[in-house]
């Protein structure tokens, strides 16, 4: 009865372990946004926001918690990290209501140059969110369903590959369209979903080892 409770303990911490570094993940993603970097694997430059760095973690800890604890309790998590990006969202416009006084080392227009556009970084990412999450999840246990159990690496990589996509359709359109043509649109498109592809087929081995 004891080693029960203790492996039930052991379970609901390793949930909540996984919960918070997946939203810590993304409201990071979120935070960073902004700025756009170029990341040089040496085959290859990727043209992508900084906050597509953290992010493939989110997808690899959905697919860890729907493997060990199912779709319902995966879903939450994911409406768990939606509703934080809310809340974060709201104190950012407050910080940016109140003025900065003589004392502060930031400035009123050192706030507003970062977090100007956050409304419109943080409404884009988490229409994107919410679709590609819930995608991956229920991809995810399409797959598991349809291989009996077996194949991890092709539930895992599949699901992520066909949700970052939409993810990444979604987010860089709605963030960019009217602001930049279609071919630059389509350029960061590509980069941003190669390199999550590419984070995608590193972090099975850390999928297999969960």
């Amino acid at each position: 009865m004891v080693a029960v409770e203790n492996k039930k303990e052991m379970s609901r911490n390793i949930f909540i372990v996984l919960s918070a570094i997946f939203i810590g993940s993304l409201v990071t993603c979120n935070l960073i946004m902004n700025k756009w970097v170029a990341v040089d694997l040496g085959f290859k430059t990727f043209n992508l926001s900084a906050g597509v760095l953290p992010y493939p973690i989110t997808f690899l800890i959905t697919d860890i918690l729907s493997e060990i604890y199912g779709r319902r309790e995966t879903s939450k998590v994911v409406l768990a990290g939606f509703i934080t990006s809310l809340f974060v969202l709201v104190f950012l416009k407050l910080g940016a209501y109140f003025p900065a006084i003589e004392i502060s080392p930031l400035a009123n227009s050192d706030y507003n140059q970062v977090f100007a556009n956050t409304w419109k970084v943080i409404g884009s990412s988490m229409v994107a969110y919410l679709a590609a999450q819930f995608l991956d999840v229920k991809l995810f246990h399409f797959w598991k369903t349809l291989t009996k159990g077996k194949h991890l690496w092709l539930r895992n990589n599949a699901s992520t590959i066909a949700s970052q996509l939409t993810d990444t359709v979604l987010v860089t359109t709605i963030l960019f369209i009217g602001d930049k043509s279609y071919s630059d649109i389509f350029a960061l498109i590509k980069d941003a979903w190669l390199f999550k592809i590419l984070c995608a087929a590193f972090d099975t081995p850390l999928f297999y080892l969960s």
